[in-house]
């Protein structure tokens, strides 16, 4: 009897990317790794989608910065089909981020690509072959933010404190005994969009709180309110946010 090949189980799966270096290199780290078959490479968006159609393949490692079609433009319109490729954004820059988790990539590696990051991302593909996508859900689970040299995921159930700086946000996760913080390159209003509001809430202009993280209200006279954190911290509840967060209390 004929031994069972590897290329039967591995991930069928296609190179995007516009600069012919990048996928020579991709290739060469790919062929090292046995969970994926290379099946095509493609160098614009347009090419990209038939192939995809052509040769339905399991993975695609998509490079995010290409003339016309985009590779933002590419996941959208794969994401219409039934039972699209898993994507796993390969680019040099790290601000898609949240737009590419929000089209449900597997991962968003950053150029230069190392074997093992793309190693570690391919495992999660591996991993989630024959999951089916969460239907109805609109809300982000994870976020992906830069860190030294590549991006990290953060589970928004970690997050208990987003606060504005500028045209980013500050995410705020650990215990008060290992804080950590994280900027992203979004606004808090884009962001509050994706957050679910039953897990979050704004109470000011400037900031987002997970909803456990308050521990109760106080009012501080003169129609001004504070939240109070489970870590003793007070922050100011904008006047603007007043009436949602006290209805958040039962107020």
């Amino acid at each position: 009897m004929a031994e069972h090949s590897d290329k039967d189980t591995a991930l069928r799966t296609l190179i995007v990317d516009d600069e012919p270096l990048a996928v020579e290199r991709i290739q060469v780290i790919c062929a090292e790794l046995p969970a994926i078959n290379v099946v095509g490479t493609a160098s614009d968006g347009a090419a990209a989608l038939r192939l995809t159609e052509k040769l339905e393949p399991d993975l695609i490692l998509l490079d995010m910065t290409m003339p016309e079609l985009d590779g933002l433009g590419v996941a959208r319109k794969l994401g219409e089909s039934d039972d699209p490729p898993a994507v796993i954004f390969v680019t040099a820059h790290d601000h898609f981020a949240v737009e590419a988790f929000d089209l449900e990539a597997i991962d968003y590696v950053l150029k230069p690509v190392s074997a093992d990051r793309l190693e570690r991302a391919i495992e999660r593909a591996v991993a989630r072959k024959g999951e089916r996508k969460e239907s109805g859900s609109r809300w982000l689970d994870e976020l992906w933010v830069p860190h030294r040299s590549e991006l990290l995921r953060i589970a928004v159930s970690e997050v208990h404190q987003i606060d504005a700086e500028r045209d980013y946000v500050r995410l705020h996760v650990g215990t008060a005994e290992t804080p950590r913080s994280y900027l992203l390159l979004q606004t808090i209003a884009g962001l509050e969009a994706r957050l679910d509001p039953d897990e979050f809430i704004r109470i000011h202009r400037s900031t987002i709180l997970r909803r456990d993280n308050i521990r109760g209200l106080r009012h501080d006279g003169l129609g001004v309110w504070s939240a109070e954190l489970q870590s003793g911290e007070a922050l100011r509840i904008g006047r603007t946010y007043l009436s949602k967060v006290k209805a958040m209390a039962g107020r």
